[in-house]
């Protein structure tokens, strides 16, 4: 049986830059063009040129080897042609494989946003894509509101896809721009497009306000269309576009669509599916969803011990998919709900190896189910985890040990006259003997703290050179401001790239801080005499 080909259409570098709090440079866009090359997407589009100085730019020579290199940008303006609408030509002039152009397809959108009648709108979407096809690029048309458009006025909206179409667009793709439309309303409008436009034509680009954009992406393919558009991760304003993250493995491994399609993605880079999707976040300076979808660091773990123990017979008692398929691994959670499977299991996944009757195993399985009591939560804390049981077995040095810290936050005026807060951290470690002292300041006292812990470390001050603190999660476990807090530290270290979590515990939040300070700093030391 021959499969039909899906198209992979990425829009991450446009539509997922309208994301609040995102700001691509222009060397961005090009470290996030190569991972989208490397993924393997057919389009990738790079934004609208003449918009702002950075597309301008990043238009002005071809970025893509194997992806068509596509530009955004509207149909030309009512009352001018297409050679003297400037906005149009500089779509056309710029280095592109091929042109996507939005076009209002809601009658409603016609009059309030254009202001123009519904037959000057077609006239506009015919002459765009004629003057693209005239230029040498391929065409494609994205119809805004389309599915809204549909609902209120079907005939215009076929009027729109059918235009397009007919004027030679290689791609007329619908939008759900509002991302308001469900599956079954999806299937039901791709279906009657088809009367219209062939789905060898049709694309689709949905939105996840109702968080259905997979699976209306996945309703539209079922339906006829043969492209699909999204982001990476999900990237988009408001709740985000549909996510090629989730939906490439879905395509790839679900018998339902791997035995009726094919996309650009191999197997081999279905591999690279995860690490790419956290490059990316990387990129983004932000931390990776851990419940996404087959890429999520939780995607394949298990916490309840019934489970782990049928993970560790067999996987596919509870895994959809192989993790090692998309580049992800399986994790088997210790926590207050775990036995002595987990603890074996999450033992073996972060290196160490110990025989399953050593007496040690029933004391740390103990010690966790104690600590989770208190508040710890391992499950989120993977290096403190991996100290805390190389501990009981012996296996971490005592690189340095904390006599004390003290901190001072002072808030006063400075010689300008200006408010300001100050924060002063005093640390005593002794290391092979040696009591070293250090001061610093920070941006409050956990930073303070931090800097004057990794101030002089002597012998180990080199190994962790690289190491950087990127999140800080504060949890308050019971009510009141005496209450117990959990403190969760995301380190980095950005000559090895390695990540990991620490978690401390205490009444006093800057001690529950210090403590996974501590940890994190411990965790670089062991990591680095590992290696």
């Amino acid at each position: 049986m021959t499969k039909e080909r899906l198209y992979l259409f990425d829009t991450t570098l446009r539509d997922g830059a309208q994301t609040s709090g995102i700001d691509f440079s222009v060397n961005e866009k090009i470290v996030i063009t190569e991972l989208l090359e490397r993924l393997g997407v057919d389009y990738i589009e790079g934004g609208y040129p003449g918009a702002n100085p950075g597309d301008t730019e990043f238009f002005g020579e071809k970025r893509t080897k194997k992806a068509l290199f596509t530009a955004f940008g509207m149909t030309k303006r009512v009352g001018r042609s297409a050679s003297n609408d400037p906005g149009l030509q500089q779509v056309l002039a710029s280095r592109s494989d091929a042109c996507c152009f939005v076009a209002k397809a809601w009658d409603y959108h016609v009059e309030i946003a254009l202001g123009c009648t519904n037959e000057e709108n077609l006239d506009s979407i015919h002459d765009t894509v004629s003057a693209t096809i005239a230029a040498g690029k391929e065409a494609l048309i994205d119809c805004e509101h389309f599915f809204d458009g549909f609902k209120a006025n079907p005939d215009y909206a076929l009027d729109c896809a059918r235009t397009a179409y007919q004027a030679g667009a290689r791609w007329v793709v619908l939008c759900d721009t509002n991302g308001g439309t469900l599956p079954d309303e999806i299937y039901h409008i791709v279906t009657r497009v088809q009367e219209v436009v062939p789905g060898a034509h049709l694309g689709i680009h949905t939105h996840d306000d109702t968080g259905h954009a997979v699976a209306n992406s996945l309703a539209a393919v079922d339906a006829g269309v043969r492209q699909i558009q999204g982001t990476l991760n999900g990237l988009g304003e408001r709740c985000g576009n549909a996510n090629l993250i989730t939906l490439i493995p879905t395509l790839k491994l679900k018998n339902a669509f791997s035995s009726r399609f094919e996309i650009g993605v191999s197997e081999e880079q279905l591999k690279d599916v995860t690490s790419i999707s956290h490059a990316f976040d990387e990129i983004l300076n932000r931390s990776p969803d851990r419940q996404a979808p087959y890429v999520g660091e939780t995607a394949f773990a298990t916490k309840a011990g019934i489970h782990a123990s049928a993970i560790l017979k067999d996987p596919k008692t509870y895994e959809h998919v192989a993790p090692e398929v998309v580049g992800n691994q399986r994790r088997v959670l210790v926590s207050d709900q775990a036995g002595k499977s987990n603890l074996m299991g999450e033992l073996a996944r972060v290196g160490i190896e110990v025989d399953k009757s050593d007496p040690n195993l029933d004391r740390l399985l103990a010690l966790v189910k104690e600590r989770e009591a208190e508040g710890y939560a391992y499950e989120a804390a993977d290096a403190s985890f991996e100290l805390l049981a190389r501990r009981e077995l012996g296996e971490v040095p005592r690189y340095f040990d904390v006599n004390s810290f003290k901190v001072m936050v002072e808030r006063r005026f400075n010689a300008i006259g200006d408010l300001i807060t100050v924060s002063e951290a005093v640390v005593k470690v002794d290391i092979d003997g040696e009591t070293r002292m250090s001061v610093a300041e920070g941006n409050g006292p956990v930073n303070a703290l931090d800097m004057a812990l990794r101030k002089d470390l002597g012998k180990y001050q080199t190994a962790i050179e690289g190491l950087e603190l990127i999140d800080y999660k504060v949890r308050i476990l019971n009510g009141g401001t005496g209450a117990v807090t959990r403190v969760l530290i995301e380190s980095h270290d950005t000559k090895t790239q390695r990540r990991w979590f620490t978690i401390g515990v205490s009444p006093n939040i800057v001690d529950a801080s210090f403590q996974a300070l501590v940890d994190s700093i411990t965790f670089a030391l062991l990591k680095a005499d590992l290696a």
